[in-house]
């Protein structure tokens, strides 16, 4: 992969969706010898293609990370119970927030046509795995496919499907989790674990990811068999970060003081800082991706613009606290000092 990409450490600029991943990030990934994904998910496909022409006028190798659909449909009476709840806080920034389930794909076929069109060197999928001819097609464009697995029995799908690589994904990372099965906890296995297990029964390159945050966490998955780290959260802070000020800012106060996985903000498993949100509805939260993400996301960008982080989704990684604020080069090399 290294020689394949041009990267002289094996260092990826994690696709963090939403807004904290930037073209200036992906390029500071290349400039520090390592390699990055834009983020499409949650982007009109015009969005993504302006993205992607702004990091190809950088004359550099990248790659797109693509939601895959894997519908978690939610229940319509539960939806209408949380939103009735949810509509009270609402009402504090003047919102209406949805009175009927929102369900799509993020315009899935309109991105891959679009990847088709106008290849990438790199293609990855989360949350779903695509169909064996969206793959194939995608290969075929010389792109390389890689797949968000969370364990063995997914990185086994994902090679049965075709696919190039695999991001493994521990349950330490920040944001959503990976996971083919959202309605299942994820189980805590440390992420050199995962990485010997799928790595021994997979022949497939591995990319590992979920709270590495230090130069020497990077260099245990390096030395336990991945082929390269993937790093998000440590970037959350850098001066090309695309995070809003309040997530940024909370990501450094010291009163949050730990992650969890909630669903109250999505309907799906996420990591994030705990707050005030969290505490108050997660237990009244059902699962249904997007449908929640769409209920509460007018609330959370009024509450980020707002500097309201207790309503906020402040996704975070386990490796939270080494997140600076300096320029993603600088944060990525000394990653790499240990290899």
């Amino acid at each position: 992969m290294l020689e394949q990409f041009g990267m002289s450490v094996p260092l990826i600029a994690a696709p963090m969706s939403g807004g904290p991943t930037t073209p200036a990030m992906v390029a500071a990934a290349t400039q520090a010898g390592g390699f990055g994904l834009l983020a499409a998910g949650y982007k009109t496909v015009e969005a993504v293609e302006a993205e992607i022409k702004a990091v190809r006028s950088e004359g550099i190798p990248f790659g797109v990370s693509v939601f895959a659909p894997n519908p978690l449909p939610v229940d319509p009476d539960a939806y209408r119970r949380y939103a009735a709840i949810i509509q009270k806080e609402a009402d504090e920034f003047g919102l209406t927030l949805p009175a009927d389930p929102i369900e799509d794909t993020d315009s899935f076929d309109e991105k891959v046509e679009l990847l088709l069109d106008d290849p990438v060197p790199m293609v990855s999928f989360t949350f779903g795995i695509p169909s064996r001819d969206v793959i194939a097609s995608l290969k075929r464009a010389n792109s390389v496919v890689v797949q968000t697995v969370t364990t063995l029995e997914e990185a086994a799908r994902a090679q049965q499907a075709g696919v190039d690589m695999l991001v493994l994904q521990a349950a330490a990372a920040g944001g959503h989790s990976g996971t083919l099965s959202p309605r299942e906890p994820s189980k805590p296995v440390p992420i050199v674990d995962l990485v010997k297990r799928v790595t021994a029964a997979v022949p497939l390159p591995v990319l590992a990811t979920g709270g590495l945050a230090t130069p020497a966490a990077v260099a245990d998955v390096i030395r336990a068999g991945a082929t390269a780290a993937a790093v998000g959260t440590v970037l959350l802070r850098a001066t090309e970060s695309g995070a809003s000020a309040t997530h940024q800012a909370a990501l450094a106060d010291p009163a949050r003081t730990e992650t969890v996985i909630t669903r109250s903000f999505t309907g799906r498993p996420a990591r994030g800082l705990r707050n005030a949100f969290i505490d108050t509805h997660e237990d009244q939260a059902p699962l249904g991706y997007p449908a929640i993400h769409y209920l509460t996301s007018p609330l959370r960008k009024a509450a980020a613009a707002a500097g309201k982080p207790d309503y906020v989704h402040l996704w975070a990684g386990t490796g939270y606290r080494h997140a600076t604020a300096e320029p993603a080069a600088d944060i990525l090399r000394r990653l790499a000092s240990d290899l």
